[in-house]
């Protein structure tokens, strides 16, 4: 068994402005730095074996001032990224009504990050906890099938504890 803790990116410009990301790749704000700091400094004092991350800059950059608190390199992974909202990217969710969505599918999306985090899983067999940063659709994902449903999304830096073993998910808080 693998111990997951899956962290949301820290805040961005679009975060704040209620507009839909996805792979439209936005750096972290002030205050999304501010938070990742915060973070890092709850997460010093835990017992973490690694650090992976979606590729995209706010997830990184989390990772990257995480890992350097923790003394840890981090692994960047493009499978970790958000689902591609294609047409809506950019969107709030009122100019979002007025545009059809031609995107990566859910499914699709949900399939990409459970075959990152098995793989993830399976160079840390039962061992310590594993950080991931990713966001906020993809933890959305798991949940999904850790938990039959997923939770109201998670706030920027906000985490998530799941398990992996033998390629099945399930929650841990």
């Amino acid at each position: 068994m693998t111990t997951l803790l899956l962290v949301r990116h820290g805040e961005t410009d679009w975060n704040a402005d209620g507009r839909l990301q996805g792979q439209t790749d936005r750096p972290l704000s002030d205050f999304g730095r501010s938070q990742a700091q915060r973070l890092a400094g709850e997460l010093e004092s835990e017992e973490i074996e690694g650090i992976y991350s979606s590729d995209l800059s706010r997830a990184r950059e989390t990772a990257e001032i995480v890992g350097q608190r923790l003394g840890l390199p981090v692994a960047l992974d493009p499978e970790l990224r958000e689902k591609d909202w294609g047409t809506w990217e950019g969107l709030t969710a009122v100019e979002r009504d007025r545009v059809e969505f031609v995107g990566e599918s859910t499914e699709a999306h949900q399939e990409r990050m459970l075959r990152a985090l098995r793989r993830i899983s399976d160079r840390h067999p039962g061992s310590g906890c594993v950080l991931v940063v990713t966001h906020g659709g993809s933890m959305r994902r798991v949940q999904t099938v850790a938990l039959g449903l997923a939770l109201p999304v998670v706030e920027n830096c906000g985490r998530w504890l799941c398990a992996c073993e033998n390629g099945s998910f399930r929650a841990l808080d």
